[in-house]
């Protein structure tokens, strides 16, 4: 495991404050009580808790040209049909994975493929696993397009607690599977818009590990054939 670079300034910041504020208590506190021992290991619980939030487990992914797989941890809280009119600009299949406190909050990319489109749009700070905080949060969507030539769309979505997404991608690039593509500070969501020709993997509630689990097989329409 090691710490995400987008957390090292926040965990050594927090860390500072901690150390004043006991250092503060020793000079100040001449009789120390339970509950003044209490508070400084709660702080110390809180430092430990931020720290474990940009934590970056050791992991073997999962390699697979003919899968999508999952950009984040979390839980399927959307399966459904949507019509996508920012870049796919069609019917689609949206799959939304709500990230909690807990999880491990880097995003990765859930295939290969070139970066077409990338905007980020100002918005709300409602919960992340509400369907609406999808078109009403602070939002950043990436249009990707695979090297079959189908597009998809991957959208990092703040929550309550998010006040900062944080994205990597840059139109013109060609990326990899599970490259690292962004990170959300603090709870949010990730919306895949994927082809309906596409195969769903998951089940609504099924838990999903970025870079290990598969959600969904790329499948081309009947009526299509790779691009040139």
């Amino acid at each position: 495991m090691y710490i995400h670079k987008e957390g090292k300034k926040i965990i050594r910041n927090t860390l500072i404050v901690v150390l004043l504020i006991y250092v503060l208590m020793i000079f100040t506190v001449h009789h120390w009580t339970f509950f003044h021992g209490l508070f400084m290991a709660i702080l110390f619980v809180f430092w430990i808790a931020i720290m474990m939030f940009f934590r970056i487990p050791r992991r073997i992914f999962t390699e697979d040209d003919q899968q999508l797989i999952a950009p984040a941890d979390g839980t399927i809280v959307t399966i459904e049909e949507f019509y996508e009119k920012e870049y796919i600009k069609g019917d689609c299949i949206m799959l939304s994975i709500f990230m909690n406190g807990t999880d491990v909050h880097v995003n990765r990319y859930p295939c290969n493929g070139t970066v077409e489109y990338m905007k980020y749009h100002r918005g709300n700070y409602f919960v992340a696993s509400y369907p609406k905080s999808s078109d009403l949060n602070e939002r950043t969507s990436i249009g990707l397009r695979l090297e079959n030539g189908q597009k998809i769309m991957i959208r990092q979505v703040a929550g309550t607690m998010a006040r900062r997404i944080v994205c990597y991608a840059r139109e013109g690039e060609k990326v990899k599977q599970n490259q690292e593509m962004g990170f959300i500070k603090f709870g949010s969501r990730i919306d895949l818009f994927i082809p309906k020709s596409f195969e769903i993997n998951v089940d609504l509630q099924d838990k999903v590990r970025n870079a290990i689990s598969p959600v969904a097989r790329i499948v081309l329409p009947p009526d299509e054939s790779p691009a040139e």
